[in-house]
């Protein structure tokens, strides 16, 4: 083997470096029709600009050819050499768990992936032709690109590498065998396609990825094993060369467009979420293998970034970019906005994962300078689940990857799935709190294995059902099963829940060739609330709109979100462990409310604490802090209102006032002038520890001054967070005419984390719209707030007396 690999590299090497009398021709073609074109431009008297513009695109498009080639053809030399030395060449690559006995064991499976590679071509052709070819032609279609088929499909003699082997034997049940494996191909596939009158074909495909092989059951007959699941953890590096008449396009045209849609086809096929199941034995149930096994729910919330590199080219040089963030787990995929000409950008963004298997799984955020053309690449950041997961929550800022500079902002919570109805209300009350109606609660699993007798939608051949399911906004599709009455599908989807006790399943079953609905069934959650463990199996339903025999068979199972509780100490949460110290050397346990951040409504007779807060770590350091978990959330009664929106609050006196004085002094703050004259301004702050928000609410500005009684002002409040003075920090009320003693009641939030807040001032200007065109400044009176020494994120109703308008620099 050694001796024939070593032959083949060189062989490869000369066809690399080597010349040929076609190669020399075609070379000087290539320059001679250049030199022409540059010829009949002068000739003409074009304009120089024809000539550099194609200049600097062939040059570009030389250089970008030759970094793809030299990638390609090192990857090829490596997967014709022995497998031992591209192993451990690559030792520095490798996961860490690879040792020399896992080297070992890789070797051998080359060699069996050497030995059945023949045979696993004719299958890979028909994987081509019925599966890739009418998801490449339904994706062109959306480019006016029709017509898309393979012509010729050449898988070639060189086999995929495995590079790495891992067999878990700890926390995995004793009826199946998890098994990693390290791909990687680089083959000598001949793939030629058309797309309409362009003909192209595709050489050098390549593709490394991270494959899960799950076998179970284990049975008891042979071949000991009813199936497998094999899955990749996360999308593959995908990377091919087009040739033909299509190499023409491909910059960065056709090919990154068909780049990007064989790797979704890939994702819906094999990459979590997704499976590929395969059974062994007939014994077996597909439902086993095809069900949806869900691990839990990824909830991410992508705050805000900073720092960003520069893309956009302005008149005076480089100006800022238009950053978006693209959020991925497995074949999962969700964008935020687009937020123009900031590297700052705040998204404050919520999407939820279905996560399968927590151990492997990575989460990626890809951040994107939009451009007209392609867009630029800002940066990335990777985190593992499996930590996640370990902590419970966590909130941190990122360095990315493949960036000079840039942080992102992502708060994280991991939901394990539990079958307690009674978890449900805890659930329910935390997206309550988070005021996001779009977040989840349960998580519905549907295996729908087939249909029996479903009418004709044409009186001339049997229909081409397939079966549409629709829960909220997701939809989902099964396969189309060709002419047909009894269709079985065996097909399993996930669905995330937002409210079970009023959502609705409806399946639609539908003639593929008409687009006729030959049957239809809504199924309400609730009745599965009811079912024992939530479930129901192989159950046969009535279709309505269809035969009077017709029915479909399903399975459903309901499991409902619950926060995890940490696995683990976190080495970094020395602020949690270091907080109230006076009460825990007392042994008396720390409220609930100072704990863990929960904001909550005080009675005004309950004093106030004064014990300093401590300040958090600076946002500027990745930081991983815990939050609060639902069964914690709904053991208080202060948190059910944690981010309600605050009642009109009765007047209170000024914080310096006597507790015991409370309720006889609101009519005397109400009447006072101030130290200064200039009036009072009454305003709740708190801070929203589940939503990370800032909340200031104005409520009233009292006695303010008049010097003139003809000039009544028109009062209107503005707020800085200090110390920046932009129209991000701004925030102001509506204008009140003619008043002295407006009454406002307007809510302000800011996103910002509480460590950051605590390092700010808030500057609060009551300003009338009259001085606008008077010699005097508009400003009536101002005052400013240190929220350090404010008792965040507690709730505080203060007064506060206006002063002079105090000259900054701005």
């Amino acid at each position: 083997m050694g001796d024939n690999g070593n032959k083949e590299v060189s062989v490869a090497n000369k066809r690399i470096a080597g010349y040929s009398v076609l190669s020399v021709c075609y070379t000087f073609v290539k320059r001679l029709s250049q030199v022409m074109l540059v010829y009949c431009l002068g000739y003409f008297g074009c304009s120089s600009a024809w000539l550099i513009g194609p200049v600097i695109l062939s040059v570009m498009r030389e250089e970008w050819k030759k970094e793809k080639d030299l990638r390609r053809n090192v990857a090829k030399a490596a997967a014709m050499c022995q497998e031992k030395d591209v192993i451990l060449a690559r030792v520095d690559d490798l996961p860490t768990w690879v040792f020399f006995p896992d080297v070992e064991r890789a070797e051998w499976i080359n060699r069996i992936l050497r030995q059945v590679w023949p045979n696993f071509n004719h299958y890979a052709r028909d994987l081509l032709k019925d599966t890739i070819e009418p998801a490449v032609r339904d994706s062109l279609a959306a480019y006016k690109m029709n017509g898309f088929k393979f012509d010729r499909m050449i898988i070639g003699s060189i086999p995929p590498r495995v590079g790495g082997v891992k067999v878990y034997d700890l926390n995995v049940s004793r009826n199946e065998i998890i098994m990693d494996l390290d791909i990687f191909y680089a083959g000598d596939c001949d793939i030629s396609f058309s797309i309409g009158a362009i003909k192209g074909g595709i050489k050098d495909f390549q593709i490394h990825g991270m494959v899960r092989v799950v076998m179970k059951p284990l049975i008891r007959e042979m071949p000991l094993v009813g199936g497998l699941q094999i899955f990749f953890l996360n999308n593959p590096t995908i990377d091919f060369n087009l040739v033909g008449v299509a190499d023409l396009l491909d910059m960065p045209g056709l090919s990154d467009i068909l780049r990007r849609i064989i790797v979704e086809t890939v994702a819906s096929m094999m990459v979590l979420p997704n499976k590929l199941p395969i059974t062994l034995s007939e014994n077996v149930p597909a439902r086993i293998l095809r069900t949806p096994e869900p691990e839990g729910v990824l909830r991410v919330h992508v705050v805000e970034a900073k720092d960003l590199m520069k893309k956009d080219i302005g008149m005076l040089g480089k100006g800022k970019s238009d950053p978006y963030a693209v959020i991925t787990v497995g074949a999962q995929e969700f964008r935020t906005q687009t937020i123009n000409n900031t590297v700052a950008p705040k998204w404050d963004y919520w999407c939820e994962f279905v996560v399968e298997e927590e151990k492997g799984q990575d989460l990626r955020a890809q951040l994107y300078d939009k451009d007209t053309g392609e867009d630029d690449f800002l940066g990335r950041a990777t985190l593992d689940i499996s930590s996640i997961s370990r902590k419970g929550n966590v909130d941190m800022w990122v360095t990315l990857e493949d960036a000079k500079h840039g942080m992102v902002h992502l708060r994280m919570t991991w939901l394990k799935l539990s079958c307690n109805v009674a978890d449900l209300k805890a659930a329910m009350m935390e997206t309550q709190l988070l005021r996001l109606t779009s977040m989840s609660t349960g998580l519905l699993m549907v295996y729908l294995d087939s249909a029996k007798n479903l009418p004709s939608a044409r009186t001339t051949s049997k229909p081409n059902p397939c079966a549409v399911l629709t829960l909220g906004k997701k939809q989902e599709t099964t396969t189309v099963q060709l002419r047909t009455g009894d269709p079985v599908w065996e097909q399993g989807f996930t669905f995330l829940v937002n409210n079970p006790q009023a959502d609705t399943l409806h399946v639609k079953v539908v003639d593929q060739k008409t687009g006729q609905d030959i049957g239809r069934l809504s199924y309400n959650l609730s009745d599965l609330m009811d079912k024992p463990l939530m479930q129901i199996e192989d159950q046969p339903l009535g279709l309505k709109h269809s035969g009077p025999d017709s029915k479909i068979l399903l399975s459903m199972q309901m499991k409902i979100l619950k926060h995890e509780e940490p696995k683990e100490e976190e080495d970094d949460d020395e602020s949690e462990k270091s907080k109230e110290p006076s009460e825990k050397e007392n042994g008396v346990p720390a409220p609930l409310v100072a704990k863990d951040n929960v904001s909550g409504s005080e009675s005004p007779t309950t004093p106030q604490s004064h014990s300093p807060l401590k300040k958090q770590a600076s946002h500027d350091s990745v930081t991983s802090a815990s939050s609060l978990s639902a069964s914690k959330l709904i053991t208080s009664e202060v948190a059910s209102n944690l981010d309600a929106e605050p009642p009109s609050i009765p007047s209170m006196p000024p914080p310096d006032d006597d507790d015991s004085e409370l309720r006889f002094r609101t009519s005397a703050a109400a009447k006072s002038t101030g130290d200064v004259g200039l009036g009072r301004i009454q305003l709740t702050l708190r801070y929203s520890t589940q939503r990370q928000r800032f909340i200031i609410v104005i409520h009233k500005v009292v006695n303010l001054p008049m010097p003139d009684p003809n000039n009544i002002p028109d009062p209107y409040v503005k707020l800085y967070l200090l110390p920046e003075r932009s129209k991000d920090s701004k925030r102001k009320t509506e204008a009140v005419k003619d008043n002295c003693n407006p009454v406002y009641d307007e809510t302000f939030e800011y996103l910002i984390s509480l460590g950051e807040l605590n390092s700010r001032q808030l500057e609060i200007s009551v300003v009338t719209k009259k001085g606008f065109f008077s010699s005097e400044s508009p400003i009536i009176g101002q005052t400013v707030i240190n929220l350090a020494e404010l008792s965040l994120p507690q709730p505080t109703t203060l007064w506060r007396d206006l002063q002079k308008e105090v000259r900054r620099d701005a």
